[in-house]
């Protein structure tokens, strides 16, 4: 090992256990189309069983979630959320996951810190059905804090030409079906800790006010990944497209996989809030504008179908352990629009 290289904040043995200890939680999420194993320069991974394959490709990150797993030091299921950003935005377009590859950066590599962080990306990719074929460590002295990193995920889905799903297909009078959310996920986490610790963590070892569980448990919740029920309703109720609820909540993602001159009128009477966003909306003095703007409201993922499928998909939502609601239908004109009560 170079000495001058680990003076300078560089620790190459590190880095080898670090690679060792990913290497179990690696080769668990792997599929037979998987070719080679890690260390090398690249993943390998063998398409097939496709006749018109068309690849789909995504990238995310975690953003600022990131800073409560630093207070509270837990990083197994960052890795999850860091999936789940993901691949829940390639099946929106009708592709099953491949493969995923990782990259973390952080100031000093610390071996057991690295693989919580692999053990909860190989979770998330278990769930998700997808290979985690490689990825990229990097020690960057002086660019991160102490005990700090950053984690992104690129995951490659593939999809059969007629079946993506973009929309097109969709007419007023479909029905928008809801998937529930656990939580926040991963978004709206500047706005949720500016409320929240206004006077400082320690609120993270308190109970919330709604169960026996502390703040710090319910905000690290990890991102739900939808894509094994996503796939199965597609395949029985002529899902005609899809939106993952992220940053910009209903308001900003619902009309992304609507055509032009078609909105959705949502009912927000139709599904229950998780208690989060009504905490964060009476400290934080929130109006109904920016809790839907910003959140996704106990909402996870929605899906665009004909109304006489809307009983059957509940059905195979709650068989595949999904809480489901028609939360709206699609109607002429352009954005979203809401009837039922205020949300709180």
């Amino acid at each position: 090992m170079s000495e001058a290289y680990r003076q300078a904040g560089v620790d190459i043995q590190a880095g080898n256990e670090t690679v060792e200890r990913m290497k179990e939680h690696v080769h668990r999420t792997h599929r037979p189309e998987v070719l080679g194993g890690i260390g090398g320069f690249g993943g390998l991974f063998q398409l097939s069983g496709y006749q018109e394959p068309v690849l789909v490709a995504a990238t995310d990150g975690v953003g600022t979630k990131l800073k409560l797993a630093f207070i509270l030091d837990r990083h197994d299921s960052i890795g999850v959320d860091c999936v789940a950003m993901c691949v829940n935005d390639l099946v929106v377009q009708g592709a099953e996951p491949l493969f995923f590859l990782d990259y973390i950066a952080t100031g000093k590599l610390n071996p057991s810190q690295a693989e919580a962080i692999v053990k909860g990306i190989a979770d998330g990719c278990e769930q998700a059905g997808c290979a985690l074929i490689g990825g990229e460590t990097a020690e960057m002295p002086g660019m991160y804090g102490n005990g700090e990193y950053d984690v992104a995920g690129f995951a490659v889905g593939a999809a059969e030409k007629t079946r993506l799903l973009d929309g097109k297909t969709i007419r007023p009078g479909d029905v928008v079906l809801g998937l529930a959310s656990d939580g926040l996920h991963s978004n709206g986490y500047s706005l949720a800790r500016k409320i929240l610790l206004k006077e400082g963590k320690q609120r993270l070892e308190q109970r919330v006010p709604w169960g026996s569980h502390t703040w710090g448990e319910e905000l690290l919740t990890p991102t739900r990944i939808y894509v094994q029920p996503f796939l199965t309703l597609m395949e029985s109720c002529q899902v005609k497209g899809g939106a993952h609820i992220t940053g910009g909540g209903l308001v900003e993602n619902v009309p992304r996989m609507l055509p032009e001159g078609l909105g959705a009128r949502i009912n927000l009477g139709s599904w229950q809030i998780p208690e989060v966003f009504g905490v964060l909306a009476k400290e934080g003095r929130l109006g109904k504008e920016d809790l839907l703007q910003t959140f996704n409201m106990g909402i996870g993922m929605v899906l665009f179908l004909p109304s006489e499928n809307a009983e059957r998909a509940m059905e195979i939502a709650s068989e595949a352990g999904e809480r489901a609601a028609v939360i709206g239908k699609v109607v002429e004109g352009n954005g979203v629009t809401w009837t039922g009560r205020e949300p709180f």
